[in-house]
């Protein structure tokens, strides 16, 4: 018989008290991948455009741009959400960055497998979608489309008009961080899991039989784990994308 060993959360999400000293008591792996998550895409940036002739990093850099452009924002706001384009390069640059994290050695950890970063990412959609939605209907004219959808029996408001406050403004960006939070820790715990079996195999030489097959799944779930990277990044900025465009116009 034997046991499995799961590493404990200080494992994962915090550093050694001898490298710091209790002088950055607050700031562990999950900080620094943030950190690395915003200093990056600005590093790939900044040196893409020094190059006046398109090669190499340019071209990767147009090609995350030019994705953004035409995957995101043209198919859910149109020609008049270019002006967005910031934010929506930003949250898609920042959340595949952090989440891509989870297969480099060294880190494996995702950045958005802990609630903070998906929440503090959804509050700016959920303050941005409203401002946009203020601005372009006024006060009053956004309220009035989102709380009181047209076509709908006067007298069913009464019902009607706090099931869309709750899911307007409750669940829209509760359903945003949590997706992201949840996802990525999910797939996370699926790595751990298969990581610690595959070295409880190798040290049970009774076993190793076993170990090509959870070693092999290991590197398929990896693999696996690229794709959702990215397409979480994708899924939360097209979110994002898509509720502007509703406060933009009125139903």
């Amino acid at each position: 018989m034997f046991a499995l060993e799961f590493p404990t959360i200080e494992n994962l999400v915090e550093w050694p008290e001898f490298l710091f000293e209790g002088t950055f008591a607050g700031f562990n792996k999950i900080a620094l991948i943030s950190m690395l998550a915003m200093l990056i895409p600005t590093v790939l940036f900044l040196m893409a455009k020094r190059d006046m002739v398109p090669r190499g990093l340019q071209n990767v850099v147009e090609s995350a741009v030019e994705f953004v452009e035409k995957q995101i924002i043209m198919s859910a706001i149109g020609p008049e959400g270019m002006k967005y384009m910031p934010l929506l390069l930003s949250i898609f640059l920042f959340v595949f960055f952090g989440n891509i994290f989870e297969v480099i050695p060294m880190f494996q950890m995702p950045a958005n497998a802990r609630m903070a970063n998906p929440a503090v990412l959804a509050g700016i959609v959920w303050v941005t979608f409203i401002g946009v939605g203020i601005k372009a209907q006024g006060f009053g004219g956004f309220m009035k489309a989102s709380l009181f959808p047209p076509g709908v029996p006067k007298a069913l408001y009464i019902l009607v008009t706090p099931i869309e406050f709750i899911s307007t403004f409750l669940l829209r960006p509760f359903g945003l961080a949590v997706r992201l939070f949840a996802n990525m820790l999910a797939g996370h715990i699926l790595l751990v899991t298969f990581g610690v079996l595959c070295i409880t195999l190798w040290q049970q030489s009774a076993l190793l039989a076993v170990l090509p097959f959870s070693f092999g799944m290991l590197v398929a779930l990896t693999g696996f784990e690229m794709m959702v990277a990215f397409l979480q990044a994708f899924i939360f900025s097209l979110l994002a994308a898509v509720y502007i465009n509703l406060s933009l116009h009125a139903h």
